[in-house]
């Protein structure tokens, strides 16, 4: 069985998981929010078992850089020898950017 890999959160990933709250309690569904936020944790999680799940992330064309498309969000993780790092959560619409 192969061995698990460490989850971790960039902080750019916990702001972009905190927007999400605020902007659903904002719209005064903070439940909507919340559920949402539970099934990308659950996703985010089931990387565990199946790291290489997500798809190369097509505007950078490197495979460690993956993705999970969970509408309307895009969860962008780096994929690593013993981690997998969330980097960014966005609206799946959103343009990446290219430096």
């Amino acid at each position: 069985m192969p061995r698990k890999r460490a989850i971790t959160f960039a902080a750019s990933a916990v702001g972009d998981l905190e927007a999400i709250l605020t902007w659903y309690a904002d719209q005064q569904v903070p439940d909507v929010g919340k559920n949402l936020l539970n099934r990308m944790i659950a996703l985010i999680e089931r990387l565990n078992d199946f790291p290489e799940s997500g798809r190369v992330v097509p505007e950078f064309k490197m495979a460690n850089l993956r993705e999970i498309i969970h509408p309307p969000f895009q969860i962008v993780y780096r994929l690593d020898a013993n981690k997998i790092k969330v980097v960014r959560v966005w609206r799946s619409e959103r343009l990446l950017k290219i430096e």
